[in-house]
């Protein structure tokens, strides 16, 4: 039997990544991504056993992207100020670099959130970051009020991918076009990073 080229189990994980990240896993068949990668199905077959393997191979790949990221800044050796504008520069920049990855993950686990089992060490490293433990330090020195790292963490999360995920409405809304959108968002979240910051680290007092 002819050698296959390495590069073929690649370019079907290409391709299935475009064919999911747009159909999600029940409007993706076999055919369909086989036809992305421009192979047939029974190449397809030979590298991946059923579209549930295939399917589950592309999601733990996006949930390290979207996750990998976050906990390396969570781990740096920085201030608390700098780590949170930081994180959320970054989780800014992956969404519009990635539109359609949080609508993915989140509609796949609402479907099936068992599908989440497979990635949730990369979701312990986020929680148990150093992260943590600088917010308690920070709250027992009373530089920051008490709040617990969680409800920060979905704070930043939830005001920097809302702006991805809600790009068509708020174009539509604002008759923004793409370089209005980029500018808005921009500007969205330097004002969310005043808000959390200025909730957080409250100036001292004029006496």
């Amino acid at each position: 039997m002819k050698c296959l080229p390495d590069s073929t189990e690649e370019r079907i994980r290409e391709a299935a990544k475009t064919v999911f990240l747009e159909k999600g896993f029940d409007g993706t068949t076999i055919r369909d991504i086989a036809k992305a990668a421009g192979i047939n199905s029974a190449l397809m077959n030979y590298y991946f056993r059923s579209k549930e393997k295939l399917f589950q191979s592309v999601f733990d790949d996006q949930c390290k992207l979207m996750l990998q990221g976050m906990t390396d800044i969570l781990n740096e050796k920085i201030s608390l100020r700098e780590k949170i504008c930081r994180m959320m520069d970054h989780e800014f920049q992956m969404m519009m670099q990635n539109p359609s990855l949080m609508i993915f993950i989140m509609n796949e686990l609402h479907k099936n959130p068992e599908r989440l089992y497979a990635t949730i060490g990369l979701i312990k490293k986020v929680v148990e970051s150093s992260f943590t433990q600088q917010i308690e330090e920070a709250i027992a020195a009373g530089l920051i009020p008490s709040i617990d790292a969680k409800h920060l963490l979905t704070m930043i999360i939830a005001n920097t991918h809302f702006l991805s995920v809600s790009k068509p409405m708020l174009m539509l809304s604002h008759n923004l076009d793409e370089a209005g959108f980029q500018d808005f968002a921009a500007q969205h979240l330097e004002y969310v990073k005043d808000m959390i910051c200025d909730y957080l680290f409250k100036p001292e007092p004029v006496l």
